[in-house]
């Protein structure tokens, strides 16, 4: 009955992030949804600041804390160790619906692109973005990112063993594809608001300073193998390998 009920919490969990990707998709290219990025303001600037700064810090603090090694450790003690990774999935939801619900617009335009050459373009980096950010996922085995091999392995009574450390496709030209995804969508629009700009300035100071949490505990798990990785291979930029000795797959 344990193992039944974990997997169906898991399943639960992964519905609840695909829907909310989804959403994220229309709100960050203010489409479809009923509330997107820039909808009309609805408070003063400083409180619409204040308020979108205080909801990316708690979608940022979650995001981090409940991905260190540490507090996965003293988690655990707490709930099913099976259950970890889907209860991060569902927080990082519940955080990113947080933040959709009370987010603030603030109004103007940075800039607006009308050449349609231009626009298409944009467009066409914001769909890649997206696509980038799915497809990495599951380059890496998106079942386990999202805690769904975790509980289907432990409803089969099997022990779970972490992945085999492996660079396929695009983490041979960067570590970090997934959050490059992440930048194109954030930044390929073609009307750049006010509230656009601030979102995607904070958000890449957060990727910047995520990626170095992130490659630090990698040290800690994979040791010479990811530090040999992140000699040879760019961060988040794909400038061609630092040297010979590529990793494979």
């Amino acid at each position: 009955m344990k193992r039944t009920l974990i997997l169906l919490y898991g399943v639960i969990c992964y519905l609840i992030f695909f829907i909310t990707f989804l959403y994220a998709l229309g709100f960050v290219g203010d489409f479809i949804v009923p509330k997107g990025m820039d909808s009309p303001p609805q408070v003063s600037l400083p409180i619409a600041v204040a308020t979108n700064l205080m909801l990316l810090t708690l979608f940022a603090l979650q995001h981090s804390i409940m991905a260190r090694p540490a507090f996965k450790h003293w988690w655990t003690q707490i709930i099913p160790a099976a259950a970890e990774r889907s209860t991060y999935t569902l927080f990082s939801s519940l955080a990113l619906i947080v933040l959709f619900v009370f987010w603030q617009p603030l109004g103007g335009v940075i800039w607006q692109v009308e050449n349609p050459l231009g626009v298409i373009a944009l467009w066409t980096g914001f769909g890649f973005g997206w696509s980038l950010v799915l497809i990495s996922t599951f380059l890496i085995n998106h079942f386990d990112l999202f805690g769904l091999r975790q509980v289907w392995t432990y409803f089969r009574g099997q022990v779970y063993t972490p992945l085999r450390f492996t660079t396929p496709g695009p983490y041979k030209f960067v570590r970090h594809p997934l959050y490059l995804g992440w930048l194109f969508a954030f930044w390929c629009i073609p009307t750049m608001t006010v509230t656009h700009l601030l979102f995607a300035i904070v958000t890449t100071v957060y990727i910047l300073v995520a990626i170095q949490w992130e490659e630090r505990d990698l040290i800690t798990a994979l040791g010479e193998d990811y530090r040999a990785y992140r000699q040879q291979v760019p961060m988040i930029i794909p400038m061609g390998r630092r040297s010979k000795g590529a990793v494979t797959a």
